[in-house]
């Protein structure tokens, strides 16, 4: 689906493997005005009966593209800001300056980004804070934590 007004930022999810993390990071998107990319492989279908399963009711409302490819998506936004998200990363996302039509890219719940994606330019790695008791963050809630910190820099959603 495509919207004919330019998206508050642009979602990547790189591999996914949970339909219902893409679904609560869909619902999120929508709520904000954000365009979700998803960047095949999946680790689920897309046809009406999984995502109506995933609590994906709402899924005519977003707007959003899957492709086969990290680097299609680079190609038509190559001219955006990107940030990456990784709990490797040593800056916070509240360090960044994240601003509207930039870009989040967010890595598969069982692998995160690859190395060589991280690697490309770490000053836009950006993470969380977490204690070191916990191994990693739900990516749906990760998602949405970071999608609503660039709304709070914004000074909150267009009206």
């Amino acid at each position: 689906m495509s919207s004919s007004s330019e998206p508050l930022l642009h979602i990547v999810l790189y591999q996914p493997d949970i339909p219902q993390n893409t679904g609560n990071i869909g619902r999120t998107c929508v709520a904000i005005g954000a365009k979700l990319w998803l960047v095949r492989p999946l680790g689920f279908k897309l046809d009406e009966k999984h995502l109506r399963r995933a609590g994906m009711d709402y899924w005519q409302h977003l707007d959003w593209e899957a492709v086969d490819s990290l680097e299609e998506v680079q190609s038509r936004l190559s001219d955006r800001t990107w940030w990456k998200l990784t709990k490797f990363a040593t800056r916070y996302v509240w360090d960044a300056k994240l601003e509207s039509g930039h870009v989040l890219l967010f890595g598969s719940e069982s692998n995160g980004l690859p190395p060589r994606i991280l690697e490309e330019s770490p000053n836009s790695n950006l993470k969380l804070p977490m204690r070191e008791q916990v191994r990693s963050l739900n990516l749906a809630s990760t998602a949405t934590a970071v999608m609503y910190e660039a709304v709070r820099q914004m000074g909150g959603l267009p009206h």
